[in-house]
């Protein structure tokens, strides 16, 4: 059996950020501005008023603190609240492209590879920017890799799919090393106009650099692999290319990412544990025996009763690292971040688990072991 190792990880990270306080100010704007216009239908019960929110209930609700984005103006504009960004004629390099190939440069200069030693490139996101060319190609062809590619969508499990595809690949000789990268333009999917959810996502793009072990030195053995969905309606979208032929208003709110935040967290934080411990049992460990968890980066309050199951306590920091307080929640690439900020002070022989969970319900693991 060739062994096969996540050899590095890169990172990209967008130049403007938006505070909850600078949210709240837009939002709270916007509610003022709605309300206003609204006032006989409000007042008659035909519609309800809109609700302020601010820094503390989204801090509360969520742990976050700040999240990255691409277009800091357009979200913050309260006649507007979604990102504006120009239309790139189909010579020009996608934005998802765009962020997707500067992470995987990082992951490149990090392992000190070429391109010439990838044979394939895999882009696993929750969304993406168009159907066909696939991303996934664009990326390939704009860093000069020759091989394949394809694009894949888990939501926000997508990049641990993604890890096990490319783990696959290796091991059946169609591909030495692959690259795994993660565009997440979260902010263009999210309705800023929703007291529930306005605060929740935010844009980055991770790469993993998956290959064969004897390939060099360095980086974490993957010890196994597992994935898990089952369907629920908690988590959707319904963009699509169908929507133009339903008649169906292009701008309607189930166009846009929407959940039942309360159902997701009551069912999904059970399915995770567990997926996690049978996950290690049947590799011969338990949880204790786990030196970090890099978990998806959804809720804070999540990933601490997820952790809490696993451990039978509260876990720390250490065990357990937190990132969406300034990333907020990056879809696939959050736990990829806590993974990629909080790996070098382990141990050669130290054990991890990289976990992401999601809409679908999907689950994906991946325990990997320090050379």
């Amino acid at each position: 059996m060739i062994d096969v190792v996540i050899r590095a990880t890169g990172l990209f990270t967008p130049s403007q950020s938006i505070t909850n306080e600078e949210l709240v100010a837009s939002f709270n704007a916007y509610v003022a501005r709605y309300n206003a216009e609204h006032t006989a239908q409000i007042a008659a019960g035909e519609i309800p008023a809109l609700t302020e929110s601010s820094a503390e209930f989204i801090e509360k609700a969520s742990g976050i603190k700040q999240r990255f984005v691409l277009d800091k103006a357009g979200v913050l504009d309260p006649a507007r609240m979604y990102p504006r960004f120009t239309a790139r004629p189909d010579d020009a390099l996608s934005m998802e492209a765009e962020i997707g190939v500067a992470a995987a440069q990082d992951a490149l200069a990090r392992a000190g590879r070429d391109v010439a030693d990838i044979d394939a490139v895999i882009c696993a996101a929750s969304n993406m920017q168009r159907p066909y060319p696939a991303i996934a190609v664009e990326i390939q062809h704009a860093l000069g890799i020759q091989g394949f590619a394809f694009d894949m969508n888990v939501a926000c499990s997508s990049a641990t799919f993604g890890i096990e595809q490319a783990a696959n690949a290796v091991r059946s000789g169609s591909a030495r090393s692959v690259l795994v990268v993660n565009p997440e333009i979260c902010s263009a999917h999210l309705e800023w106009r929703d007291r529930d959810c306005h605060f929740i996502f935010g844009d980055v793009a991770t790469a993993i650099l998956v290959e064969r072990a004897d390939m060099g030195d360095g980086g974490w053995t993957i010890r196994g692999t597992k994935l898990a969905t089952s369907f629920s309606n908690n988590i959707r979208n319904n963009a699509g290319f169908l929507n133009r032929c339903e008649d169906t208003d292009p701008n309607a709110r189930d166009k846009l990412f929407r959940q039942e935040g309360r159902k997701v967290f009551k069912e999904v934080c059970p399915m995770a544990a567990e997926h996690i411990s049978t996950h290690l049992e049947a590799h011969g460990h338990t949880p204790q025996a786990v030196r970090r968890f890099w978990l998806h980066q959804a809720n804070l309050s999540m990933n601490q009763l997820i952790a809490r199951r696993l451990l039978d306590r509260d876990a720390s920091f250490d065990e357990a690292p937190v990132v969406l307080d300034q990333y907020a929640n990056t879809a696939s690439a959050g736990s990829i971040i806590a993974f990629h900020l909080h790996q070098d002070d382990l141990a050669q022989g130290d054990l991890g688990v990289i976990c992401s969970f999601g809409a679908g319900y999907s689950i994906g693991s991946v325990i990997v072991q320090r050379r």
